[in-house]
């Protein structure tokens, strides 16, 4: 499973491309949704499974179409709510030496080598992202996403972490320490929202795309079609 990324990479950017390629054509008009992120080793007992399911639930009759990584635990969870309510539920899978067995609630499955071109689907099609309980996937999602809002290579968009309990810890150590070191400023944080409440998911990617809305039908004298469209694409909040 371990592959050198030396040599033949000439070949190995053919297939990068095909990923990245796949991947714009799948999605491109999947129309506003939002990437769930948890532990693919949670099961289906764990109140964070359902929870998930719920918030997947109600996000799916609102409208919006549900972006995992198409695992077990909590992907399954979210594509499960999402299925279950009729809703888009897709699943960016990716082949890994354990853990990642495809979920069977995916009405859209895509199937991925490099985490690189994998993680550019979550950010690019998505207008918030919901972090469940998780590991170092998780992190590295949510961080990642963090950064590119913090530099300013992304619009900002919802940031949410579920689970006060488990997100606790890292919250402090943002605020005592690294705040602290000013490694990060307290204004950083504002990019996150912590909550127990799966209607107050909902409150947040809904408060976020009434003003994306209000942004388009503002700017709609002012814009080609064309152009209007790109812009309801775009991650964009106050």
């Amino acid at each position: 499973m371990v592959e050198d990324l030396k040599g033949k990479e000439t070949w190995r950017l053919f297939r990068i491309m095909s990923e990245f390629i796949e991947g714009f054509d799948e999605l491109s008009d999947m129309g506003p949704a939002v990437s769930i992120f948890g532990s693919a080793r949670i099961n289906q007992n764990n109140k964070y499974y359902k929870k998930t399911e719920e918030i997947a639930a109600l996000l799916s009759k609102n409208g919006y179409a549900i972006i995992t990584g198409g695992g077990p635990g909590i992907m399954e969870a979210a594509n499960k709510g999402a299925c279950k309510n009729g809703g888009a539920s897709v699943g960016l899978n990716i082949t890994l030496p354990q853990e990642q067995r495809p979920n069977r609630y995916q009405s859209k499955a895509l199937h991925f080598k490099y985490f690189f071109a994998r993680k550019v689907m979550f950010v690019k099609y998505a207008i918030g992202y919901v972090c469940m309980p998780g590991g170092f996937g998780t992190l590295d999602e949510f961080f990642e996403a963090l950064t590119l809002i913090q530099t300013h290579k992304i619009h900002p968009f919802p940031l949410i972490l579920f689970g006060r309990e488990y997100w606790a810890p890292l919250l402090d150590f943002m605020k005592k320490t690294m705040i602290k070191y000013k490694t990060i400023t307290p204004e950083d944080l504002n990019f996150i929202d912590v909550t127990d409440d799966p209607k107050e998911v909902l409150r947040i990617i809904n408060r976020h795309m009434k003003w994306k809305k209000k942004l388009i039908k503002s700017s709609s004298g002012k814009m080609s079609a064309k152009a209007r469209t790109r812009v309801v694409k775009k991650k964009l909040v106050p």
